[in-house]
Order: C-alpha cells, then structure tokens, then sequence
C-alpha cells in the first residue's frame, strides 16, 4: 500500500480544520478512507506533525537493550550456554529465534571455535616409486591391459 503523499495529508487537515465539513465529508471529497483522516487529526494532537511514521511501524521488540547486555554477560561467563538456557535463566518471554538476533545484533555468535590449532595431517596416500604407466598399471583391473580398450573376451 501507497503512503499517502504530505501535500495531500496536509490539504486534509486544512479541510478538516476549517471546521466547515465532518471527518467524513473530508474523507468522501478527498477519497480516502475514515480512519485516514481520523488517523492523521490524531497524529498532529499527538505529536503535531502529520508525516508518515515509517520507523514507528511493524512489531516492536520485546527484548529491550538492557537484556541484550544481560545476555552478552551471561554468554560472556558461560560460553557454551545454549539460547533454551538463556532464556530459561533470564526468565525471557520471547522466541529462541528472538534471542539469537540479539545476540547476533550484539555481535556474538555461537560457532564453536577450536581453543587450540588443529594439528598438521600427513599426505593421505603413499607416494609410489615408479611414475608414468607403470604407476597406473597397477590401479587397472585384471584381464586389462594397458594396450587395449576393451575388456578381454569371455568364452
């Protein structure tokens, strides 16, 4: 849906405020809905402004700052605490997946990390003696040579 634009927010109010027509005769003449026109009087009572409140829109957050840095606290003295745990000792009423943006907003995350370098791995196989074909004669099966290209026949 379309944000209404601020000159049309502004000629409603206008209308409105000449105290000549209703809410709904504003809302008839300038083809929006009602509750536009009751949404945008009440707005400016509020805040005095009629923009568009984008950032004020959607769902709001139910961990608040102060928890996240609970959190951070908690995972800083037991870093292998999974999010059930947090969430258990924290006594937080949200989702897991809530609690993991937090921290991930913390700049925290729950990859495991070696505490120490892993150790060198040796080459995985054996390094033959011989090079070129006699190498690979002995990884052909048997009945094959390395002359033909076809398995011998069976009789």
């Amino acid at each position: 849906m379309k944000t209404t634009s601020l000159d049309l927010r502004q000629r409603i109010v206008a209308t409105y405020d000449e105290g000549k027509w209703t809410q709904e005769e504003v809302a008839k003449r300038f083809r929006v809905s009602l509750g536009m026109v009751k949404k945008l009087v009440l707005q400016r009572r509020r805040t005095g402004r009629i923009e568009a409140r984008h950032r004020f829109s959607g769902r709001k957050a139910k961990l608040l700052p102060e928890r996240g840095q609970e959190m951070k606290g908690l995972v800083a003295k037991e870093p292998d605490i999974t999010l059930a745990e947090i969430k258990a000792r924290l006594g937080l009423a949200c989702t897991i997946p809530a609690i993991h943006q937090v921290l991930v907003k913390l700049g925290l995350t729950y990859k495991k990390r070696r505490s120490m370098q892993p150790n060198k791995t040796g080459p995985m196989s054996r390094k033959s003696d011989v090079g070129g074909n006699e190498a690979k004669a002995g990884s052909t099966r048997r009945g094959w040579s390395s002359s033909t290209s076809r398995p011998p026949r069976q009789t």
